[in-house]
């Protein structure tokens, strides 16, 4: 299974150990699945987890050195210019994309009103655990 992971799902999975996201993150990893994501959403997962998490900068790279445990980096080739009301959303497609991934797993609207993109599926972390 292809999975590309969005900033919203890596906050979710990483600082909630009881939410759904973190559940399924741990599920996914014990499938050996691959998760996919782009130095710009780590730099975004960073900003939030500094913004929104008031972490400093050493405790932040401490949690991206642990996402980098499970995830695969890739670079887009192609930008997309997909999501209008919110272009930071078109990194998501585009790591999708680049990855040939099955799904997209988020809580942006913007995203999943898309719900599929070029045949990857936008979807709610607790929308796929049943296929886990």
């Amino acid at each position: 299974m292809k999975i590309t992971a969005d900033t919203n799902f890596l906050v979710s999975a990483t600082q909630w150990d009881n939410s759904v996201a973190y559940k399924i993150l741990v599920k996914l990893i014990k499938l050996d699945a691959e998760i996919f994501t782009t130095k710009e959403i780590l730099n975004e997962f960073s900003e939030v987890l500094q913004r929104d998490f008031e972490y400093n900068e050493e405790e932040t790279n401490a949690i991206i050195g642990k996402v980098m445990d499970f995830v695969i980096l890739v670079e887009p080739k192609e930008r997309l210019d997909v999501v209008k009301e919110d272009s930071d959303d078109n990194k998501i497609l585009e790591c999708a994309i680049a990855s040939k991934s099955e799904y997209i797993l988020t809580y942006d609207n913007h995203l999943l009103n898309l719900k599929e993109f070029r045949a990857v599926k936008i979807v709610r972390p607790d929308e796929i655990a049943d296929s886990l």
